[in-house]
């Protein structure tokens, strides 16, 4: 068990880093046409609920304050994402646009490695298609 101070929330710099990463992310998502078809196509028009979302998500997954499932219960992330088709495709643009997202965001390498690995284990697991 990771100590509160070491854990990847405290490490990345907490609220205001999380929400950082999360908007950077999303704003990538939005604006390029590498990851038009088909992550940004399984998206909203408007991203502010799914910004919302995730930085509410990744708190609690980086160890930080658990606001996701305080609000929406237990994550279910498969069951939540069942009705949006993920196939390989969609991992791999979710996967380089969140690395972009991180590269950006400036962190240290170590945590760098560890999310990135985090981010894969999750991402290969969201496959529906």
């Amino acid at each position: 068990m990771l100590e509160p101070e070491s854990t990847p929330y405290v490490r990345l710099g907490g609220e205001e880093a999380v929400r950082e990463l999360v908007n950077r992310f999303y704003d990538l998502m939005d604006s390029e046409a590498q990851w038009q078809t088909p992550l940004r196509d399984i998206h909203p028009k408007d991203l502010s609920e799914s910004r919302e979302k995730l930085f509410l998500f990744l708190s609690g997954w980086l160890g930080g304050p658990d606001l996701y499932v305080q609000r929406f219960g237990h994550p279910r992330l498969r069951a939540r994402h069942a009705s949006f088709p993920v196939d390989d495709q969609a991992r791999d643009q979710w996967m380089a646009c969140m690395l972009r997202a991180m590269h950006e965001v400036e962190m240290e390498p170590e945590l760098y490695a560890h999310l990135q690995g985090a981010f894969q284990r999750t991402a290969d697991f969201m496959r529906n298609r």
